[in-house]
Formats: C-alpha cells, sequence, structure tokens
C-alpha cells in the first residue's frame, strides 16, 4: 500500500540513545477501510477507495449511505482513491494501518496550510519596509506598482496583497522516524502542512 489518509495530532520530540532528540510531527493514520475496489475491465484504471474518520449516519447522505452498506463499512468522513498496480490483490473491507508502512524510510505528506487570511506584502511575500524618516509615511507598502502606457495594466502573477494560506501543499521525502501499531501512529520527522487535527495524506516517497 502507498497511501494511507491520517489526521495531524502535534509535534513532539523523540530521543534515542545517544541522546540526540529529533523533532516529529504525530500523525493518527487509519485504520483505513477498503470501500471500493476498481479494476481495468470496470472502471478503465485499477486503484482501491479507502475511508477515514467515523461519522453518524445521520450526517451522512443517501448515495453515500448506500455505497458504505454495499462495501459492509460504516460511513465515513474523508475517501480517497490510491491507484494500485493490480486491483485483484485487495477486497472491499479489508483495513489499511500503519503496518502498510514498516520498511518504509521515507514518506511525502499532504495537508492544507493553515489559513492566514488576506495579508500584505511584507508578511505574504517577505517585502522589506519602507524608512521610517523625512516624512516617509509608506512603511509597508508594496509601492508603485502601475505600468506605463503601454501595457498599462498591470501583469498576472505580480506579488501583491492578497489570500495567505490555506492551499494544498506537500511536504516531500521526511523520515519516518517511529511506527506505532498499536494506537495507530506515524512519527514523521519535521513539520507537515496544516494545522492540528487537518486531514493528512500520508504517500510513500
Amino acid at each position: 500500500m502507498s497511501m494511507i489518509i491520517g489526521k495531524k495530532i502535534g509535534m513532539t520530540q523523540l530521543f534515542d540513545e545517544s541522546g540526540k532528540v529529533t523533532p516529529v510531527s504525530v500523525i493518527l493514520a487509519g485504520p483505513c477501510p477498503i470501500v471500493q475496489v476498481k479494476t481495468p475491465e470496470n472502471e478503465g484504471y485499477a486503484a482501491i477507495q479507502i475511508g477515514f474518520d467515523e461519522r453518524r449516519e445521520s450526517r451522512t447522505t443517501n448515495p453515500l449511505k448506500g455505497h458504505f452498506k454495499k462495501a459492509g463499512v460504516s460511513p465515513r468522513r474523508i475517501l480517497s482513491e490510491v491507484r494500485v498496480d493490480d486491483a485483484s490483490e485487495y477486497n472491499v473491507g479489508d483495513i489499511v494501518d500503519v503496518s502498510a508502512f514498516e520498511n518504509i524510510e521515507k514518506v511525502n505528506v499532504t495537508g492544507v496550510s493553515k489559513g492566514r487570511g488576506f495579508a500584505g506584502t511584507t508578511r505574504r511575500h517577505g517585502f522589506k519596509r519602507g524608512r521610517k524618516t523625512h516624512g516617509s509615511s509608506s512603511y509597508r507598502e508594496p509601492g508603485s506598482v502601475g505600468m506605463c502606457a503601454t501595457p498599462s495594466r498591470i501583469f498576472k502573477g505580480k506579488k501583491l496583497p492578497g489570500r495567505m494560506g490555506g492551499v494544498r501543499r506537500t511536504a516531500k521525502n521526511l523520515s519516518l522516524v517511529r511506527i506505532d501499531s498499536e494506537n495507530h501512529l506515524l512519527f514523521v520527522k519535521g513539520s507537515v502542512p496544516g494545522a492540528n487535527n487537518g486531514i493528512v495524506f500520508i504517500r510513500t516517497a
């Protein structure tokens, strides 16, 4: 299995035998039941659909209720597909857990970064502020951004104020330090995108 869905718990630190400290992100990964198996004969490609984070049936739409009932799985809040080489190796109802990552050293973690709201150029792009002397009042303004008569417009992609954060990001090649199979925990070196309790997708690097 090359992917599992999880929830970011937070950050802590681990010590090895020599006393060296390693900052790690703790991720509650799985268990993720297989809800659907897609085959090249039926769907045109090989993949499996896994679910994460149980939800009440009263909070689930009727189409999804039927989808989960057909698989014999309780309703889940998150569904995601994983491409596989051979879909015949998997069965609906099987559980994907952290034991699938026992021999993995590096992982990629995808999540939605923290939303910072509307931010100016100083915070969003790291612009330097203007001087505070000789009557200047342009402390944190971006400065002149206008164009001349030709083309008399601002080019797309220019660094300007706007919404910061809240976008999908992937942290690549993170070391997998420890696996706690009993509590379904992954300890990944460094930080991963998103706030605590945010949904993340862990893939083999």
